[in-house]
């Protein structure tokens, strides 16, 4: 009997996960991954605000995902790739080698930004000391400043001021408006949010980063602002600056755009390399590198088995504007935009009963079993 063919996914945050369930009936996949668990790095705001509530659905262990149940999950830290061999190369959490050969090899490493979304190895332990050390720090302070202007930052406006609403938050961002990667009736809507809440809600305030500096800490102190507006102070600032770093050190310069993203066809494909496909933030698709967020896997796990078989493959296209949740699930239901900045409301009725348990854990996720809470 001939074997199947095998596909490695290097990378299991959203999109890599969902592309290792849709092809683990079809293939031998080996998902590589720094963290032993799907860590998000969606819903900023709740994981600051209520990180018991944002861990139950957003980091959860790989054993818990019924449609992994077939797939091989390795975790490493990617050193190198052999395209020439098929093979890639990694470093264990012991500092041994990790070597997999691949038929199909998908680069789903993503980006890193921010103290939430960073490559390093993690055990269980370390993802609950995380969460819980950066909550405490909010939780300490009187005064919140949120710098920028994208749905990170609009996210924990709104959770910290809702969360706590004896503090005082503001969110800075140097655009006329904040959330311009999506249709203006969201943050028109998300405005008048932040204002009831009591968010003070500073436009056209660029800061001044210090030497060095990336964004990826909470700090304390003044701020400077290179759009000429007196410095800022507060006891906690956090900084969501969308200061992204794609996660592709490992790989082949060749492959790569100026920006360090892997260049890729419309397929999905990397250029000269039909065995070699890439998705989500990693991925240089379109401007706002939306097949990390437009659910691309469904497509791409077709083409990847379109390929195995020499069949026709389909080009990915593009949504114009982001959309999606930006607050995430409150005490009223779930508020999701669509594309044309239409929102949609599911009841908070309808989120324990209809939405998470069939729509997005069976639906998406093919069946999760129940995860452990963060105690």
């Amino acid at each position: 009997m001939s074997r199947k063919p095998r596909v490695v996914i290097a990378g299991l945050g959203d999109s890599g996960l969902l592309t290792a369930i849709k092809l683990a009936r079809h293939a031998d996949v080996v998902g590589i991954s720094v963290k032993p668990a799907l860590v998000s790095g969606q819903e900023l705001g709740l994981r600051l605000a209520r990180p018991k509530d944002w861990a139950r659905d957003n980091w959860i262990s790989f054993d818990k995902y019924r449609g992994l149940d077939p797939v091989r999950t390795v975790q490493a830290t990617l050193t190198g790739l052999d395209l020439e061999n098929r093979t890639v190369l990694g470093s264990a959490p012991d500092g041994s080698p990790v070597t997999e050969t691949y038929d199909v090899l998908v680069i789903s490493t993503g980006v890193r930004n921010g103290f939430w979304r960073q490559p390093t190895l993690q055990t269980p332990e370390e993802i609950a000391a995380d969460l819980t050390a950066t909550h405490e720090r909010l939780a300490a302070a009187e005064s919140v400043m949120i710098i920028g202007g994208g749905a990170a930052a609009v996210s924990a406006a709104a959770n910290v001021a809702t969360a706590w609403p004896g503090k005082t938050v503001d969110l800075y961002f140097p655009g006329e408006r904040a959330l311009t990667e999506h249709h203006h009736r969201a943050w028109e809507r998300l405005h008048d949010k932040l204002i009831g809440l009591g968010v003070g809600v500073h436009p056209g305030h660029r800061a001044v980063l210090p030497d060095g500096f990336d964004g990826d800490e909470i700090t304390d102190g003044a701020v400077q602002w290179s759009t000429g507006q007196p410095e800022s102070t507060a006891d906690a600032v956090l900084w969501a600056i969308g200061r992204v770093k794609p996660n592709t050190e490992w790989l082949p310069p060749e492959l790569l755009d100026q920006q360090g993203f892997v260049k890729v066809t419309p397929e999905l494909q990397l250029c000269g390399h039909h065995h070699v496909f890439a998705i989500g933030d990693v991925a240089a698709t379109d401007p706002l590198r939306a097949s990390a967020r437009a659910r691309a896997d469904s497509l791409l796990a077709q083409n990847i088995r379109a390929t195995l078989t020499d069949r026709p493959l389909k080009k990915y296209r593009a949504p114009r504007r982001r959309w999606g949740s930006i607050v995430g699930i409150q005490a009223d239901g779930l508020e999701v935009f669509a594309p044309n900045g239409t929102a949609y409301r599911f009841p908070a009725w309808s989120i324990d009963r209809v939405l998470m348990p069939w729509i997005v854990r069976r639906g998406i996720y093919k069946g999760v079993r129940r995860n452990q809470p963060l105690s």
